[in-house]
């Protein structure tokens, strides 16, 4: 079975983390959230969420690892020199990295976007050196999975549950997102 972390920094945008977090585990993919720097994480918009675990390192036992935006959430996440290693061992490894809205500035950081399409919150695409913008709400690219903001956040999770081997669309009908665009 797919197992995922989804890491949360102070300041993370809450629908871009929770939102993949819910969706995940309806899919029975087992999920775990991060705290960066303790167990207790609050979010740009002052909701405080206990996480399952506090990071140690590594990363390593998870298939898929999920960077919320939001900021200052997205800038503590690119600041944080031991995570950055974790993901780029991850992606060594070809795991899954997936960001949304500023997140992908934690990619660029760590190299990853080198060569690769990927898409972020509009504008956000200015501090980003690396790869090629796209503005399409998920972009896919090899193990990156990008995405443009809290708007996006659905079609982003149902996107996750389907390349870990589940049925996004299936959850999507079930959660009666599609009759969203009928």
């Amino acid at each position: 079975m797919a197992k995922v972390a989804v890491i949360l920094a102070d300041g993370f945008e809450e629908i871009e983390a929770l939102t993949p977090v819910d969706v995940l585990r309806r899919a029975d993919i087992e999920c775990d959230t991060i705290g960066l720097t303790g167990e207790c994480v609050t979010g740009s918009h002052g909701i405080p969420v206990l996480a399952d675990k506090v990071f140690d390192g590594d990363l390593s036992i998870y298939d898929m690892i999920v960077l919320p935006g939001g900021m200052p959430g997205s800038a503590n996440l690119r600041d944080h020199d031991i995570l950055i290693q974790a993901l780029q061992k991850q992606s060594a490894s070809g795991k899954y990295l997936a960001a949304i809205c500023a997140a992908p500035i934690v990619l660029n950081r760590a190299g990853l976007l080198a060569g690769k399409k990927y898409t972020c919150f509009p504008g956000q695409e200015a501090d980003i050196e690396q790869g090629h913008h796209q503005t399409d709400l998920v972009v896919i690219d090899d193990h990156i999975v990008t995405s443009r903001g809290a708007g996006t956040a659905l079609a982003f999770a149902y996107k996750l549950v389907d390349l870990l081997g589940g049925n996004g669309n299936k959850l999507a009908q079930a959660m009666v997102y599609n009759q969203l665009f009928d």
